[in-house]
């Protein structure tokens, strides 16, 4: 890492990668070896396991609830790797299910996925955000690298 005068550490270039992505379950697979080949080539090893949760949450919510394009956001600044889907649908997502509810959950996998971000998470959440003149969401998990 470079060091500036008095030897303090300089902050690492931040950096993002997009990943577009179709409509189709088959692509979960894809961002998560994705995630786990960009994080390991910028030497965050120690964060691929979660960061590979929320993609595969994230993504796996957007292929399920929505219909349209998709698309896989890693981005570090600041120390913080944030993980977000961007999916054609404006709507806001469903809060995530509380312990209580997650609990009851025996046999289904529906419901888990923003709990599992929210706990998995330092912070997590959602935005509208248009790209490419369609409008949509973007729902993101963050990370602290440090």
């Amino acid at each position: 890492m470079p060091e500036l005068e008095g030897n303090t550490p300089a902050e690492p270039e931040p950096w993002e990668y997009v990943l577009h992505i179709p409509h189709d379950l088959r692509a979960v697979t894809v961002c998560r070896r994705t995630v786990r080949l960009v994080l390991t080539m910028h030497g965050l090893i120690r964060l691929t396991d979660i960061a590979e949760l929320l993609a595969t949450e994230l993504v796996s919510n957007a292929v399920r609830h929505t219909k349209g394009p998709i698309a896989l956001r890693l981005r570090m600044r600041a120390g913080v790797l944030r993980v977000g889907a961007w999916d054609a649908d404006p709507e806001p997502p469903k809060p995530p299910l509380s312990a209580e509810a997650l609990a009851q959950l025996t046999h289904s996998e529906e419901g888990r996925g923003l709990a599992l971000v929210s706990s998995c998470a330092d912070l997590w959440g959602w935005q509208p955000l248009s790209r490419d003149g369609r409008r949509g969401k973007y729902v993101w998990g963050d990370l602290v690298a440090a």
